[in-house]
């Protein structure tokens, strides 16, 4: 299988490990419209994929991800409609994840954020150079963490802190994560490419089909549980993308200045 198809992710090979890199370094890979799309698909590429048995997803440049592009909120804003479209990708961006049989490991080379954030912590492993920062700051942009953070932070760190930092947007240090358990290491960043390397290369050595069908057994709950939030979730976060909250979000940013929230 070729993945030359692809613009916005670089795909390179490594043995059986499959490499994959978000590709918008000049932009802090924030996901636009066209990385939303290939998203959602490349996971279930990755599962396909005859000649690899691992996959390491990272981002180029600074940053894992800065979440969301902001000039594609406000082409959804302007076009309310639009959202049925991202909201179906967010499901398949989540359950591809869930359902690739392959361990992905998530190689977190800077801050990770908004959905940023949510695919990294829905990968099976994280590892973090130890400046990376981590959190879903949708709140920050008058939206609902509704591509999956509610049904993967909780999880991951109980729901008391979990719904303390999605009703903050607050960002914590990947030491900080790495202690309460959101993420798996948090490293020095001089070692984060080589803790990475011998980690899948201990996988890829494995015993594949045992580690596959570890991964998709410990999923079941995780499956079960996100088919019975992310419908509501998604729509929620739907319904807050016409909000005037929003709109004063997106402005802020552009004009580089305090949100002024009114409640609306």
């Amino acid at each position: 299988m070729t993945f030359i198809d692809y613009e916005t992710l670089l795909i390179e090979r490594r043995g059986r490990v499959l490499e994959i890199t978000l590709n918008r370094p000049e932009k802090l890979n924030a996901v636009d419209e066209k990385m939303h799309a290939e998203l959602a698909r490349v996971f279930v590429d990755v599962s396909n994929d005859p000649d690899s048995d691992i996959a390491v997803l990272t981002g180029a440049g600074r940053s894992f991800s800065s979440g969301g592009d902001i000039e594609w909120m406000q082409k959804m804003i302007d076009n309310p409609a639009s959202f049925e479209k991202t909201a179906r990708e967010g499901k398949q961006i989540v359950f591809s994840l869930l359902d690739c049989e392959k361990p992905v490991i998530a190689k977190l080379n800077g801050h990770a954020t908004g959905l940023g954030a949510t695919i990294a912590l829905f990968c099976d492993v994280i590892f973090a150079s130890e400046n990376a920062k981590i959190g879903d700051p949708h709140v920050s942009v008058g939206f609902v963490a509704g591509d999956g953070g509610a049904v993967i932070w909780p999880q991951l760190i109980g729901y008391a802190r979990a719904k303390e930092y999605l009703m903050t947007g607050d960002l914590m240090l990947a030491t900080e994560a790495a202690r309460i358990g959101l993420i798996n290491h948090a490293v020095p960043a001089a070692q984060l490419d080589e803790r990475v390397r011998q980690f899948a290369d201990r996988l890829a050595a494995g015993a594949t089909k045992a580690i596959r069908w570890s991964k998709m057994s410990a999923n079941i709950g995780l499956k079960q549980l996100a088919h019975s939030i992310m419908d509501a979730s998604l729509a929620f976060e739907a319904m807050s993308n016409t909000t005037s909250d929003h709109q004063e979000a997106v402005n802020a940013f552009r004009e580089k200045r305090a949100a002024v929230f009114t409640g609306r």
